[in-house]
């Protein structure tokens, strides 16, 4: 038989352990809850991206629309600006497409020397602005059976007409780092989203970094080959049937009136588009948050229509928090950078 201890602390710790047991197995009986460690939070979502483009980009009045839309929103847009419009009818035969003689254009040229300095004076603000120059060519052709030669000789006219625009016009006064603009034109849209095997070929030797001439069936990710982000205008559902049409006004144009101007249906036209444009949103956002790209030109097609959507549309999402409308540039610099999206809400 053992003897009690005389040693206080070791009489009192089975006495102790009985009273822990009982008081747990007492909760327990009672049913009361025994607080778990708080979960983690769920990752936050990455802001939703919804790239605007402008195609040719020549309506000095239509360059003031779109700042004016960017300055309300936020937004940055890309200018695709084809160069013939830096070119008055004194100067067009300082370009000269593949296989054409000088001075030949699908699209025309500037109105005038003044018409040429104004679009300057424009892409000068949009650049100060935050927004992005790109190139739509020259001439407009479709490029469909050019050879990599070709297209190389097409972005060499960008080039040098884009950087020498103020010298070749006689236009006084070019601003300080107005070449170093044209050295930022890094990204690309074919003329009638018109590509083939030698563009891809030529791009990178060209120095541009990204290509938006794609169609996609829906919004997709821009995969990178050989050194080239290839980004896709998506095909998106409109109208009452919900068929896919290219996110792009002069689609819809086709699609809406067969591309005839129908003035008096502008409305119906616009709040169509809007649909269209709100339902693909909506779609990315509250799913893979995929970006989603626009296409416009500076054409008022059926009475604005387009545009009106596209104001409307813009109004709503680029001043959301956890939105952002950015430049193609701008997307690609942040990735290839590695700069982490902003999170919701952060």
């Amino acid at each position: 038989m053992l003897e009690p201890s005389s040693n206080p602390d070791q009489m009192l710790m089975p006495r102790s352990s009985r009273v822990v047991a009982f008081s747990i197995a007492s909760l327990a009986a009672a049913g009361a809850a025994v607080a778990d460690p708080p979960a983690a939070p769920p990752p936050a979502s990455p802001k939703q991206a919804v790239i605007i483009s402008f195609d040719s980009a020549s309506d000095i009045s239509q360059w003031k629309r779109s700042r004016a839309l960017a300055t309300r929103t936020g937004a940055h847009f890309t200018y695709f600006v084809s160069c013939v419009f830096l070119l008055s009818p004194e100067t067009r035969k300082a370009y000269m497409a593949p296989g054409k003689t000088s001075g030949k254009s699908n699209i025309g040229f500037a109105a005038s020397k003044q018409d040429v300095a104004d679009r300057l004076e424009q892409i000068n603000l949009a650049v100060s602005e935050g927004h992005d120059i790109g190139s739509h060519a020259c001439g407009h052709f479709d490029g469909k059976d050019w050879s990599k030669a070709d297209w190389l000789s097409e972005f060499g006219s960008f080039k040098h007409i884009l950087e020498n625009a103020y010298s070749i016009n006689a236009i006084t006064a070019e601003p300080a780092g107005w070449r170093e603009i044209a050295r930022k034109a890094v990204g690309f849209r074919a003329p009638y989203l018109s590509a083939n095997k030698a563009l891809y070929e030529a791009l990178p030797k060209a120095g541009y970094l990204f290509d938006a001439s794609g169609v996609s069936r829906g919004p997709a990710r821009p995969p990178t080959s050989n050194g080239i982000t290839r980004f896709s205008l998506p095909q998106i559902p409109e109208g009452p049937d919900t068929r896919r049409v290219i996110a792009m006004d002069y689609n819809l144009y086709v699609r809406h009136s067969g591309g005839f101007e129908r003035p008096s249906k502008a409305d119906e036209f616009a709040n169509r588009t809007y649909d269209a444009f709100r339902a693909a949103f909506d779609a990315q956002y509250q799913g893979k948050r995929i970006p989603l790209e626009l296409g416009f030109h500076f054409t008022l097609m059926n009475d604005g229509a387009y545009w009106n959507a596209l104001e409307r549309f813009a109004g709503e999402v680029c001043t959301r928090p956890d939105v952002e409308c950015i430049s193609y540039r701008d997307y690609v610099s942040r990735r290839d950078g590695g700069e982490k999206q902003a999170s919701v809400g952060g």
